[in-house]
């Protein structure tokens, strides 16, 4: 006797949890121009690569005598694959089902997800699109956990200490789907998804106003906030986002950074690198056009464009090794410090630090924002935690003061036993000359027959004294160089840096900021 009725009902479990939310579901979620979850899961792994867990779970129906009569599959899909070749963990809600309002099945598979990434030590890619709780969803019969089950989010909290966790907003997202999507090292929202808390109907209830989705949760709400870093016109686009995110991590904190082919030559020395900072110190130049020229042709991955605007941050390599690079947006309030540059440098600080990637700073800081409104963003809390995570970094630093380097902002730029470099058009000190006189020599300049002239000549004499040269003679700088140098001199220290990084293997753990 076999068991093939048995193998024809798993079959037929099978065959039905493909169909998803049936056809009309899937026929809608198509023409909101959106993937099913199946086809987002094919479309960001590598071809053939996905091995589905749980493909059987979910709610059966059957008749009298057993027989299967229906089955509504788990609403979350799971499973490993690969993506350029590296194995991953990958997963998302299926929309097509109760909007990917978790049932039993998925639910208990959406939170396997981080379990099953951390105990296998691969990086974790959710695909999001789905609400949270539901008064008539798991949990609405049977009165919550077990007192003795684990907190849901350890596994999340875990999975961020451990591997790389890359998320995309492809849809409508809230609840508990949007609290995992933020927690990760990279989000990325596509120009038709949404990011709620709640919706309007939740916060009409509870507040008395109805805001539209979209003022609510939209993209450019989000990418302006922190909320998410990266926004993608397309499910596609957002899937290349995460490819390439992951391309510069390791599959853990245990295993080295993944090396590309170094096809920039090392000894490049950028011409116009040597007229790129204009003499006149109130003209603005481009800090992503040095960026360009100094790093591997092409490798620039930025994060957070459009959050914490005057700075910059993001992954690049140098001689084919990957570096985080920090630095400043003069193009943006002088590229000064605010509360969400500051929140923006921390973070990305702790990133590199966690996944042991070394970081490059080019220097251009006028010091923390000043005025009322930084004030009431708290921007010196925000400002000091950045500092102490610099302070405190592990991994290997080089600075590059490019121009301004000034206030205790600039302590944020350089980890400890930084290497450290000035172009000749380097400012340092405690002000920019411009503020530094005026407060020390107010009164000076008032009594002056000419109050023009003498802010002037002191504004001379004090610039003078912030040259980089004079740090070099005391060697407070390690050199100061022809900016055309900056590739050479870099590409020799990653290599120089590379021995250095074995040691680092294994978690971070960070102590409380301010």
């Amino acid at each position: 006797m076999s068991w093939q009725k048995e193998a024809d009902e798993l079959a037929r479990k099978r065959a039905l949890a493909r169909e998803q939310g049936g056809a009309e579901a899937v026929a809608r979620q198509h023409g909101k121009g959106r993937l099913t979850i199946r086809e987002r899961i094919v479309a960001m792994l590598d071809e053939g690569s996905f091995r589905e867990l749980g493909a059987a779970a979910g709610e059966a129906q059957r008749d009298e005598e057993g027989t299967l009569t229906g089955f509504a599959p788990a609403n979350f899909v799971l499973g490993f694959g690969k993506v350029q070749g590296r194995r991953c963990v990958v997963g998302g809600e299926d929309f097509t089902l109760a909007g990917g309002s978790p049932n039993e099945a998925g639910l208990r598979k959406s939170i396997y997800a981080e379990h099953l990434a951390v105990t296998h030590r691969v990086p974790l890619i959710r695909l999001h699109e789905g609400a949270g709780g539901s008064v008539t969803g798991p949990g609405s019969k049977i009165a919550g956990q077990p007192v003795y089950a684990p907190p849901r989010f350890q596994s999340v909290g875990e999975a961020m200490a451990t591997v790389p966790v890359a998320t995309a907003a492809l849809g409508a997202v809230a609840g508990l789907p949007a609290s995992r999507l933020v927690a990760s090292h990279f989000s990325v929202m596509t120009e038709n998804s949404l990011v709620l808390v709640a919706g309007p109907a939740l916060v009409a209830r509870a507040l008395g106003k109805r805001p539209s989705k979209e003022a609510l949760g939209g993209p450019q709400v989000h990418a302006r906030n922190g909320t998410v870093d990266n926004l993608a016109p397309d499910e596609e686009a957002a899937f290349a986002e995460i490819r390439r995110f992951l391309s510069y991590l390791p599959a853990n904190v245990w295993e080295p950074l993944p090396r590309a082919p170094a096809d920039d030559p090392l000894n490049r020395r950028a011409e116009e690198l040597i007229e790129i900072v204009p003499r006149n110190r109130r003209r603005l130049y481009d800090m992503r056009k040095v960026i360009a020229l100094v790093l591997d042709e092409g490798s620039f991955f930025e994060i957070g464009r459009l959050y914490g605007q005057g700075v910059i941050t993001g992954f690049a390599r140098l001689s084919g090794h990957p570096v985080g690079v920090f630095a400043n947006d003069c193009w943006h309030l002088a590229g000064a410090m605010t509360a969400a540059g500051a929140q923006k440098t921390r973070r990305f600080i702790e990133l590199c630090d966690t996944f042991h990637v070394p970081v490059l700073s080019l220097v251009d800081e006028p010091g923390f924002m000043i005025g009322a409104e930084a004030e009431q963003a708290a921007t010196i809390r925000f400002g000091t935690a950045a500092v102490l995570a610099a302070a405190g970094c592990s991994v290997p630093w080089a600075s590059v003061i490019v121009r301004k380097c000034h206030g205790v902002a600039a302590v944020a730029h350089f980890g400890p036993d930084a290497y450290v470099l000035a172009w000749p058009s380097a400012e340092m000190g405690a002000l920019p000359v411009e503020g530094g006189v005026a407060v020390a020599f107010g009164r000076k300049i008032a009594e002056a027959d000419d109050p023009a002239a003498e802010r002037e000549r002191l504004e001379a004499e004090m610039l003078a004294r912030q040259s980089p040269d004079l740090r070099a003679e005391t060697f407070s700088i390690h050199e100061v160089i022809d900016p055309r140098e900056t590739r050479p001199l870099l590409c020799e220290w990653i290599e120089r840096v590379q021995p250095l990084l074995p040691a680092l293997a294994g978690p971070r753990r960070f102590p409380v900021r301010p």
